[in-house]
Protein backbone atom coordinates (compact mmCIF):
# COMPACT_ATOMS: atom_id res chain seq x y z
CA UNK A 1 0.00 0.00 0.00
CA UNK A 2 1.27 3.45 -0.71
CA UNK A 3 2.30 6.23 1.80
CA UNK A 4 -0.37 8.28 -0.39
CA UNK A 5 -3.51 6.13 0.28
CA UNK A 6 -2.11 5.26 4.20
CA UNK A 7 -3.25 8.90 4.69
CA UNK A 8 -6.11 8.53 3.25
CA UNK A 9 -8.90 6.74 5.93
CA UNK A 10 -12.30 6.02 4.09
CA UNK A 11 -15.38 8.50 5.32
CA UNK A 12 -16.78 5.53 7.14
CA UNK A 13 -14.74 5.64 9.70
CA UNK A 14 -13.16 7.98 12.92
CA UNK A 15 -15.76 10.59 14.68
CA UNK A 16 -17.62 12.16 12.22
CA UNK A 17 -18.04 15.93 13.41
CA UNK A 18 -13.99 16.23 13.41
CA UNK A 19 -13.97 14.15 10.21
CA UNK A 20 -16.41 16.44 8.60
CA UNK A 21 -14.82 19.63 10.03
CA UNK A 22 -11.52 18.64 8.50
CA UNK A 23 -13.04 17.65 5.53
CA UNK A 24 -15.20 20.61 4.96
CA UNK A 25 -12.36 23.21 5.18
CA UNK A 26 -10.29 22.32 2.39
CA UNK A 27 -13.38 22.76 0.07
CA UNK A 28 -14.14 26.05 1.81
CA UNK A 29 -10.67 27.47 1.27
CA UNK A 30 -10.93 26.42 -2.22
CA UNK A 31 -14.22 28.47 -2.23
CA UNK A 32 -12.78 30.95 -1.24
CA UNK A 33 -9.55 30.95 -3.17
CA UNK A 34 -11.86 30.94 -6.43
CA UNK A 35 -14.15 34.13 -5.38
CA UNK A 36 -10.45 36.08 -4.40
CA UNK A 37 -9.34 34.57 -8.05
CA UNK A 38 -12.10 36.49 -9.86
CA UNK A 39 -12.06 39.63 -7.72
CA UNK A 40 -8.39 40.08 -8.66
CA UNK A 41 -8.76 39.65 -12.24
CA UNK A 42 -11.68 41.99 -12.29
CA UNK A 43 -9.22 44.38 -10.34
CA UNK A 44 -6.83 44.57 -13.02
CA UNK A 45 -9.19 44.55 -16.04
CA UNK A 46 -11.64 47.12 -14.29
CA UNK A 47 -9.34 49.45 -13.09
CA UNK A 48 -6.60 49.76 -15.89
CA UNK A 49 -8.86 48.51 -19.11
CA UNK A 50 -11.21 50.32 -18.64
CA UNK A 51 -14.96 49.49 -17.59
CA UNK A 52 -16.24 48.46 -21.43
CA UNK A 53 -13.42 45.61 -20.99
CA UNK A 54 -15.19 44.76 -17.33
CA UNK A 55 -18.85 44.63 -18.90
CA UNK A 56 -16.93 42.06 -21.96
CA UNK A 57 -15.52 39.81 -18.93
CA UNK A 58 -19.10 39.69 -16.97
CA UNK A 59 -21.10 38.50 -20.13
CA UNK A 60 -18.15 36.19 -21.04
CA UNK A 61 -18.24 34.83 -17.44
CA UNK A 62 -22.13 34.17 -17.96
CA UNK A 63 -21.46 31.90 -20.53
CA UNK A 64 -18.82 30.40 -18.80
CA UNK A 65 -20.89 29.67 -15.51
CA UNK A 66 -23.90 28.18 -17.48
CA UNK A 67 -21.44 25.71 -19.01
CA UNK A 68 -19.39 25.19 -15.70
CA UNK A 69 -22.98 24.52 -13.97
CA UNK A 70 -23.51 21.39 -16.20
CA UNK A 71 -20.45 20.31 -15.64
CA UNK A 72 -20.61 20.74 -11.74
CA UNK A 73 -23.99 18.14 -11.56
CA UNK A 74 -21.93 15.41 -13.96
CA UNK A 75 -18.74 15.96 -11.47
CA UNK A 76 -20.76 15.48 -8.35
CA UNK A 77 -22.23 12.49 -9.48
CA UNK A 78 -19.10 10.97 -10.15
CA UNK A 79 -17.91 12.28 -6.95
CA UNK A 80 -21.41 10.36 -5.21
CA UNK A 81 -20.81 6.62 -7.51
CA UNK A 82 -16.92 6.89 -6.67
CA UNK A 83 -18.02 7.68 -2.77
CA UNK A 84 -20.29 4.68 -3.02
CA UNK A 85 -18.33 2.66 -4.59
CA UNK A 86 -15.58 3.00 -2.01
CA UNK A 87 -17.88 2.63 0.76
CA UNK A 88 -19.17 -0.53 -0.47
CA UNK A 89 -15.18 -1.60 -0.90
CA UNK A 90 -15.65 -2.46 -4.49
CA UNK A 91 -12.73 -1.02 -6.43
CA UNK A 92 -13.74 -2.64 -9.20
CA UNK A 93 -16.54 -0.05 -9.77
CA UNK A 94 -14.50 2.98 -8.22
CA UNK A 95 -11.94 2.15 -11.31
CA UNK A 96 -15.18 1.74 -14.20
CA UNK A 97 -16.01 4.99 -13.00
CA UNK A 98 -12.78 7.02 -13.23
CA UNK A 99 -12.16 5.13 -16.54
CA UNK A 100 -15.63 6.17 -18.11
CA UNK A 101 -15.26 9.61 -16.47
CA UNK A 102 -12.40 10.24 -18.10
CA UNK A 103 -13.48 9.56 -21.18
CA UNK A 104 -16.56 11.30 -21.24
CA UNK A 105 -15.41 14.27 -19.65
CA UNK A 106 -12.28 14.60 -22.16
CA UNK A 107 -14.65 14.05 -25.20
CA UNK A 108 -17.23 16.66 -23.78
CA UNK A 109 -14.77 19.36 -23.25
CA UNK A 110 -12.86 19.09 -26.78
CA UNK A 111 -16.50 19.45 -28.70
CA UNK A 112 -17.62 21.83 -25.88
CA UNK A 113 -14.30 24.12 -26.66
CA UNK A 114 -14.41 23.71 -30.28
CA UNK A 115 -18.09 24.46 -30.38
CA UNK A 116 -17.78 27.67 -27.99
CA UNK A 117 -14.47 28.84 -29.87
CA UNK A 118 -16.10 29.52 -33.55
CA UNK A 119 -19.66 30.46 -31.74
CA UNK A 120 -18.52 33.25 -29.17
CA UNK A 121 -19.32 35.76 -31.65
CA UNK A 122 -23.17 34.69 -32.24
CA UNK A 123 -23.08 33.75 -28.28
CA UNK A 124 -22.28 37.62 -27.30
CA UNK A 125 -24.96 38.89 -29.75
CA UNK A 126 -27.34 36.90 -27.83
CA UNK A 127 -26.39 38.24 -25.01
CA UNK A 128 -27.18 41.97 -26.41
CA UNK A 129 -23.57 42.34 -25.33
CA UNK A 130 -22.75 46.24 -26.16
CA UNK A 131 -20.62 46.92 -29.39
CA UNK A 132 -17.96 48.46 -27.78
CA UNK A 133 -17.13 45.53 -25.37
CA UNK A 134 -17.58 42.95 -28.03
CA UNK A 135 -14.00 43.99 -28.88
CA UNK A 136 -12.58 42.71 -25.89
CA UNK A 137 -14.81 39.91 -25.16
CA UNK A 138 -14.38 38.10 -28.43
CA UNK A 139 -10.38 37.16 -28.04
CA UNK A 140 -11.16 36.66 -24.17
CA UNK A 141 -14.25 34.39 -24.40
CA UNK A 142 -12.61 31.95 -27.38
CA UNK A 143 -8.75 31.67 -25.20
CA UNK A 144 -11.63 30.46 -22.71
CA UNK A 145 -13.16 28.14 -24.48
CA UNK A 146 -9.13 27.06 -25.25
CA UNK A 147 -8.89 26.35 -22.28
CA UNK A 148 -12.05 24.25 -21.14
CA UNK A 149 -10.53 21.35 -21.88
CA UNK A 150 -7.86 22.05 -18.83
CA UNK A 151 -10.40 23.30 -16.74
CA UNK A 152 -13.53 20.39 -17.16
CA UNK A 153 -10.67 17.98 -16.81
CA UNK A 154 -9.40 19.68 -14.05
CA UNK A 155 -12.61 19.90 -12.48
CA UNK A 156 -13.37 16.34 -12.35
CA UNK A 157 -10.28 15.32 -11.04
CA UNK A 158 -11.04 17.30 -7.82
CA UNK A 159 -14.42 16.16 -7.64
CA UNK A 160 -12.94 12.70 -8.08
CA UNK A 161 -10.09 12.96 -4.87
CA UNK A 162 -13.48 14.88 -2.90
CA UNK A 163 -15.49 11.47 -4.01
CA UNK A 164 -12.61 9.30 -2.24
CA UNK A 165 -12.12 10.73 0.81
CA UNK A 166 -9.19 13.25 -0.27
CA UNK A 167 -10.14 17.12 -0.48
CA UNK A 168 -7.02 18.19 0.77
CA UNK A 169 -5.18 17.48 -2.57
CA UNK A 170 -7.65 19.90 -4.41
CA UNK A 171 -6.90 22.56 -2.29
CA UNK A 172 -3.61 22.47 -2.77
CA UNK A 173 -3.41 22.17 -6.20
CA UNK A 174 -6.48 25.16 -6.40
CA UNK A 175 -3.93 27.44 -4.52
CA UNK A 176 -1.08 26.86 -7.00
CA UNK A 177 -3.22 27.64 -9.86
CA UNK A 178 -4.98 30.75 -8.14
CA UNK A 179 -1.39 31.92 -7.56
CA UNK A 180 -0.11 31.49 -11.09
CA UNK A 181 -3.39 33.19 -12.44
CA UNK A 182 -3.30 36.05 -9.95
CA UNK A 183 0.71 36.11 -10.47
CA UNK A 184 0.13 36.04 -14.91
CA UNK A 185 -2.64 37.97 -14.91
CA UNK A 186 -0.75 41.83 -14.66
CA UNK A 187 2.15 40.53 -16.80
CA UNK A 188 0.27 39.49 -19.76
CA UNK A 189 -1.71 42.04 -19.47
CA UNK A 190 0.69 45.04 -19.46
CA UNK A 191 3.36 42.83 -21.25
CA UNK A 192 6.20 43.26 -18.41
CA UNK A 193 9.93 42.30 -19.16
CA UNK A 194 9.83 39.30 -21.28
CA UNK A 195 5.87 38.64 -21.64
CA UNK A 196 3.98 39.97 -25.18
CA UNK A 197 1.27 42.70 -23.85
CA UNK A 198 -1.89 40.93 -24.54
CA UNK A 199 -4.36 43.62 -22.93
CA UNK A 200 -7.54 41.47 -22.26
CA UNK A 201 -6.85 38.62 -23.76
CA UNK A 202 -3.97 38.13 -21.05
CA UNK A 203 -6.22 37.92 -18.66
CA UNK A 204 -7.60 35.22 -20.17
CA UNK A 205 -4.49 33.44 -21.32
CA UNK A 206 -3.17 33.63 -18.07
CA UNK A 207 -6.06 31.20 -16.58
CA UNK A 208 -5.45 28.81 -19.70
CA UNK A 209 -1.42 28.51 -18.38
CA UNK A 210 -2.67 28.31 -14.62
CA UNK A 211 -5.21 25.49 -15.27
CA UNK A 212 -3.45 23.50 -17.32
CA UNK A 213 -0.15 23.53 -15.65
CA UNK A 214 -1.88 22.66 -12.40
CA UNK A 215 -4.08 19.87 -14.03
CA UNK A 216 -0.57 17.87 -15.34
CA UNK A 217 1.15 18.75 -11.91
CA UNK A 218 -2.18 16.92 -9.89
CA UNK A 219 -1.81 14.22 -12.57
CA UNK A 220 1.82 13.56 -12.34
CA UNK A 221 1.48 14.18 -8.52
CA UNK A 222 -1.02 11.36 -8.25
CA UNK A 223 0.84 8.94 -10.56
CA UNK A 224 4.29 9.73 -8.45
CA UNK A 225 2.18 9.09 -5.40
CA UNK A 226 0.59 5.39 -6.75
CA UNK A 227 -2.84 7.37 -6.01
CA UNK A 228 -5.40 4.22 -5.65
CA UNK A 229 -7.66 5.47 -7.88
CA UNK A 230 -5.06 5.94 -10.92
CA UNK A 231 -5.56 3.89 -13.73
CA UNK A 232 -2.17 1.60 -14.46
CA UNK A 233 -1.63 0.53 -18.17
CA UNK A 234 -2.99 -3.01 -17.51
CA UNK A 235 -6.25 -1.02 -16.33
CA UNK A 236 -6.69 1.01 -19.45
CA UNK A 237 -9.52 -0.82 -20.61
CA UNK A 238 -11.67 0.76 -18.21
CA UNK A 239 -11.32 3.62 -20.33
CA UNK A 240 -13.68 2.29 -22.62
CA UNK A 241 -17.14 3.75 -21.32
CA UNK A 242 -19.69 1.84 -19.21
CA UNK A 243 -22.85 2.41 -20.30
CA UNK A 244 -24.29 1.65 -17.08
CA UNK A 245 -22.30 4.78 -15.61
CA UNK A 246 -22.27 6.83 -18.06
CA UNK A 247 -26.24 7.12 -18.04
CA UNK A 248 -25.46 7.64 -14.54
CA UNK A 249 -23.39 10.37 -15.07
CA UNK A 250 -25.59 11.83 -17.40
CA UNK A 251 -29.44 10.92 -15.83
CA UNK A 252 -27.99 12.28 -12.17
CA UNK A 253 -25.49 15.15 -13.22
CA UNK A 254 -27.88 17.11 -15.36
CA UNK A 255 -30.35 17.52 -12.49
CA UNK A 256 -27.48 18.38 -9.90
CA UNK A 257 -26.37 20.94 -12.83
CA UNK A 258 -29.85 22.57 -13.36
CA UNK A 259 -29.88 23.67 -9.70
CA UNK A 260 -27.18 25.87 -10.38
CA UNK A 261 -28.77 27.20 -13.11
CA UNK A 262 -31.82 27.64 -11.22
CA UNK A 263 -30.32 29.74 -8.80
CA UNK A 264 -28.70 31.67 -11.41
CA UNK A 265 -31.52 32.56 -13.44
CA UNK A 266 -33.20 33.49 -10.27
CA UNK A 267 -30.59 35.83 -9.09
CA UNK A 268 -31.29 37.75 -12.96
CA UNK A 269 -34.77 38.05 -12.40
CA UNK A 270 -34.10 39.56 -9.14
CA UNK A 271 -31.67 42.14 -10.66
CA UNK A 272 -33.92 43.09 -13.16
CA UNK A 273 -36.48 43.96 -10.59
CA UNK A 274 -33.98 45.68 -8.63
CA UNK A 275 -33.05 47.40 -11.23
CA UNK A 276 -36.62 49.35 -11.49
CA UNK A 277 -35.99 51.13 -8.20
CA UNK A 278 -32.98 52.94 -9.53
CA UNK A 279 -29.06 53.16 -9.53
CA UNK A 280 -28.79 53.89 -5.76
CA UNK A 281 -30.96 50.58 -4.65
CA UNK A 282 -29.14 48.44 -7.43
CA UNK A 283 -25.60 50.14 -5.83
CA UNK A 284 -26.97 48.66 -2.49
CA UNK A 285 -28.26 45.46 -3.39
CA UNK A 286 -24.92 45.01 -5.17
CA UNK A 287 -22.92 45.85 -2.23
CA UNK A 288 -25.48 43.54 0.04
CA UNK A 289 -24.64 40.80 -2.39
CA UNK A 290 -20.57 40.86 -2.44
CA UNK A 291 -20.99 40.31 1.14
CA UNK A 292 -23.66 37.28 0.82
CA UNK A 293 -21.38 35.43 -1.20
CA UNK A 294 -18.98 34.88 1.29
CA UNK A 295 -22.14 33.95 3.88
CA UNK A 296 -23.27 31.34 1.72
CA UNK A 297 -19.65 29.58 1.45
CA UNK A 298 -19.39 27.89 4.79
CA UNK A 299 -23.09 26.19 3.88
CA UNK A 300 -21.97 24.74 0.25
CA UNK A 301 -18.52 24.05 1.73
CA UNK A 302 -20.31 21.85 4.37
CA UNK A 303 -23.15 20.34 1.71
CA UNK A 304 -20.55 19.29 -0.46
CA UNK A 305 -18.74 17.44 2.21
CA UNK A 306 -21.39 15.78 3.47
CA UNK A 307 -22.14 14.82 0.43
CA UNK A 308 -19.13 12.69 0.14
CA UNK A 309 -19.42 11.39 3.46
CA UNK A 310 -22.80 10.41 2.96
CA UNK A 311 -21.89 8.75 -0.23
CA UNK A 312 -19.38 6.73 1.16
CA UNK A 313 -21.47 5.26 4.43
CA UNK A 314 -24.70 4.93 1.71
CA UNK A 315 -22.65 2.66 -0.16
CA UNK A 316 -21.51 0.96 3.29
CA UNK A 317 -25.18 1.05 4.09
CA UNK A 318 -23.99 2.40 7.47
CA UNK A 319 -27.49 4.63 7.78
CA UNK A 320 -26.83 5.22 11.25
CA UNK A 321 -23.58 7.30 10.28
CA UNK A 322 -25.93 9.14 7.79
CA UNK A 323 -27.96 10.40 9.80
CA UNK A 324 -25.35 11.57 12.01
CA UNK A 325 -23.61 12.85 9.49
CA UNK A 326 -26.55 15.08 8.51
CA UNK A 327 -27.05 16.21 12.15
CA UNK A 328 -23.05 17.24 12.59
CA UNK A 329 -23.90 19.24 8.91
CA UNK A 330 -26.79 21.44 9.82
CA UNK A 331 -25.14 21.94 13.73
CA UNK A 332 -22.03 23.17 11.47
CA UNK A 333 -23.73 25.10 9.39
CA UNK A 334 -25.48 27.01 12.08
CA UNK A 335 -22.75 27.96 13.77
CA UNK A 336 -20.42 28.63 10.90
CA UNK A 337 -23.21 30.57 8.87
CA UNK A 338 -24.55 32.23 12.01
CA UNK A 339 -21.28 33.36 12.82
CA UNK A 340 -20.83 35.61 9.59
CA UNK A 341 -24.11 36.54 10.17
CA UNK A 342 -22.89 37.91 13.41
CA UNK A 343 -20.30 39.68 12.28
CA UNK A 344 -22.12 41.34 9.41
CA UNK A 345 -24.78 42.62 11.82
CA UNK A 346 -22.37 43.50 14.38
CA UNK A 347 -19.95 45.66 11.40
CA UNK A 348 -22.77 46.13 8.84
CA UNK A 349 -21.66 49.93 7.97
CA UNK A 350 -17.71 49.04 8.02
CA UNK A 351 -18.50 45.76 5.95
CA UNK A 352 -20.61 47.51 3.36
CA UNK A 353 -18.33 50.74 3.31
CA UNK A 354 -15.91 48.72 1.36
CA UNK A 355 -18.19 48.70 -1.38
CA UNK A 356 -20.10 51.77 -1.31
CA UNK A 357 -17.60 54.44 0.28
CA UNK A 358 -18.72 57.65 -0.84
CA UNK A 359 -22.67 57.48 -1.33
CA UNK A 360 -24.49 57.55 2.21
CA UNK A 361 -27.43 56.80 0.34
CA UNK A 362 -26.73 53.52 -0.86
CA UNK A 363 -25.19 52.79 1.73
CA UNK A 364 -28.15 53.20 4.10
CA UNK A 365 -30.34 51.33 1.99
CA UNK A 366 -27.70 48.22 1.85
CA UNK A 367 -27.71 48.14 6.07
CA UNK A 368 -31.48 48.15 5.84
CA UNK A 369 -31.84 45.46 3.30
CA UNK A 370 -29.15 43.37 5.45
CA UNK A 371 -31.15 43.79 8.58
CA UNK A 372 -33.91 42.10 6.34
CA UNK A 373 -32.63 39.47 4.46
CA UNK A 374 -29.03 38.28 5.83
CA UNK A 375 -30.35 36.09 8.66
CA UNK A 376 -32.36 34.13 6.51
CA UNK A 377 -29.01 32.56 4.72
CA UNK A 378 -28.87 29.96 7.71
CA UNK A 379 -32.15 28.49 6.22
CA UNK A 380 -30.69 28.57 3.15
CA UNK A 381 -27.94 26.77 4.25
CA UNK A 382 -29.57 24.02 6.18
CA UNK A 383 -31.22 23.07 2.49
CA UNK A 384 -28.29 22.95 1.51
CA UNK A 385 -26.87 20.78 3.86
CA UNK A 386 -29.92 18.41 3.08
CA UNK A 387 -29.65 18.72 -0.54
CA UNK A 388 -25.92 17.44 0.01
CA UNK A 389 -27.29 14.16 1.69
CA UNK A 390 -30.45 13.09 0.07
CA UNK A 391 -28.22 13.35 -3.42
CA UNK A 392 -25.50 11.19 -1.61
CA UNK A 393 -28.25 7.93 -2.77
CA UNK A 394 -28.70 9.39 -6.71
CA UNK A 395 -32.16 11.13 -5.28
CA UNK A 396 -31.45 14.30 -8.02
CA UNK A 397 -35.40 15.72 -9.01
CA UNK A 398 -36.31 16.22 -5.87
CA UNK A 399 -33.91 18.93 -4.76
CA UNK A 400 -33.93 20.52 -8.39
CA UNK A 401 -37.85 20.77 -7.73
CA UNK A 402 -37.65 22.37 -4.44
CA UNK A 403 -35.16 25.05 -5.53
CA UNK A 404 -37.27 26.09 -8.68
CA UNK A 405 -40.38 26.57 -6.20
CA UNK A 406 -38.38 28.23 -3.90
CA UNK A 407 -36.63 30.56 -6.41
CA UNK A 408 -38.37 30.80 -9.16
CA UNK A 409 -42.56 30.12 -7.93
CA UNK A 410 -42.41 31.89 -4.29
CA UNK A 411 -39.67 35.11 -4.51
CA UNK A 412 -40.58 36.55 -7.71
CA UNK A 413 -44.43 36.64 -7.66
CA UNK A 414 -43.95 37.57 -3.91
CA UNK A 415 -42.23 40.80 -4.87
CA UNK A 416 -44.41 41.65 -7.66
CA UNK A 417 -47.28 41.51 -5.14
CA UNK A 418 -46.05 43.37 -2.90
CA UNK A 419 -44.53 45.89 -4.60
CA UNK A 420 -47.04 48.64 -4.39
CA UNK A 421 -47.41 47.97 -0.69
CA UNK A 422 -43.69 47.82 0.54
CA UNK A 423 -41.89 48.90 -2.52
CA UNK A 424 -38.22 47.35 -2.67
CA UNK A 425 -38.98 46.02 0.86
CA UNK A 426 -41.03 43.56 -1.04
CA UNK A 427 -37.61 42.27 -3.10
CA UNK A 428 -35.80 42.00 0.78
CA UNK A 429 -38.11 40.23 2.32
CA UNK A 430 -39.30 37.56 -0.64
CA UNK A 431 -35.16 36.23 0.42
CA UNK A 432 -36.32 34.73 3.77
CA UNK A 433 -39.48 34.04 2.90
CA UNK A 434 -38.12 31.86 0.16
CA UNK A 435 -35.04 30.50 2.24
CA UNK A 436 -37.65 29.66 5.01
CA UNK A 437 -39.44 27.65 1.77
CA UNK A 438 -36.95 25.56 0.47
CA UNK A 439 -35.91 24.24 4.28
CA UNK A 440 -39.36 22.97 5.10
CA UNK A 441 -40.03 21.69 1.84
CA UNK A 442 -35.66 20.21 2.18
CA UNK A 443 -36.69 18.70 5.59
CA UNK A 444 -39.96 17.50 4.56
CA UNK A 445 -38.05 15.29 1.90
CA UNK A 446 -35.82 14.35 4.00
CA UNK A 447 -37.63 12.88 6.90
CA UNK A 448 -41.02 11.45 4.64
CA UNK A 449 -39.30 11.46 1.61
CA UNK A 450 -37.91 8.41 -0.69
CA UNK A 451 -34.32 9.13 -1.33
CA UNK A 452 -32.87 6.42 0.78
CA UNK A 453 -34.57 4.23 -2.14
CA UNK A 454 -32.87 5.90 -4.51
CA UNK A 455 -30.23 4.24 -6.97
CA UNK A 456 -27.07 6.29 -9.12
CA UNK A 457 -26.84 3.05 -10.87
CA UNK A 458 -30.14 0.71 -12.02
CA UNK A 459 -27.78 -2.15 -12.20
CA UNK A 460 -24.81 -1.87 -9.50
CA UNK A 461 -21.72 -3.99 -10.58
CA UNK A 462 -21.46 -6.93 -8.70
CA UNK A 463 -18.16 -6.93 -6.48
CA UNK A 464 -17.22 -10.26 -7.26
CA UNK A 465 -18.63 -11.58 -10.74
CA UNK A 466 -17.14 -14.19 -12.09
CA UNK A 467 -14.93 -12.80 -14.79
CA UNK A 468 -13.50 -9.86 -12.60
CA UNK A 469 -13.22 -12.24 -9.14
CA UNK A 470 -9.51 -12.16 -9.09
CA UNK A 471 -9.27 -8.21 -10.07
CA UNK A 472 -11.25 -7.34 -7.16
CA UNK A 473 -9.52 -9.53 -4.58
CA UNK A 474 -6.44 -7.61 -5.60
CA UNK A 475 -8.01 -4.67 -5.06
CA UNK A 476 -10.29 -4.76 -2.33
CA UNK A 477 -10.54 -2.58 0.46
CA UNK A 478 -8.77 -4.51 3.65
CA UNK A 479 -10.94 -4.90 6.18
CA UNK A 480 -9.30 -3.78 8.92
CA UNK A 481 -6.65 -1.24 9.82
CA UNK A 482 -7.44 2.32 8.10
CA UNK A 483 -9.83 0.55 5.70
CA UNK A 484 -8.08 1.99 2.76
CA UNK A 485 -8.12 0.42 -0.66
CA UNK A 486 -4.86 -0.93 -1.68
CA UNK A 487 -3.04 0.71 -3.95
CA UNK A 488 -2.29 -1.20 -7.84
CA UNK A 489 1.12 -1.78 -8.34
Amino acid sequence: MSSFAARQPLLTEGPIARTLLMFASPILGSTVLQSLNGSVNAMWIGHYLGEAALTAVSNANLILFLLLGAVFGLSMACTILIGQSLGARNMLEAKRVVGTGVTFFVSISVLVAIGGYFATPWMLRALNTPVDAQAFAVPYLRIIFIAVPSMFFYNFLMMTLRGAGDSRTPFVFMGLSVVMDIVFNPLLIFGVGPFPRMGIAGSATSTLIAQTIALFALIFTLYRRKHFLRLTSHELGYLRPDREILRSLVVKGLPMGLQMIVISSSAMIMIHMVNEYGSKTTAAYGAATQLWTYVQMPAMAIGAAVSSMAAQNVGAKLWDRVSLITRMGVLYNFLLSGCLIGLIYLFNHAALGMFLPNDAEALTLAQHLNSIAVWSFMFFGVTFVLFGVVRSTGAVLPPLIILFISMWLIRPPFALALASHLGADSIWWSFPLGSLASMLMAMGYYKWGGWRRARMLATPIEKAGQDDAAAVAGQQAPTTGQGVPASAE
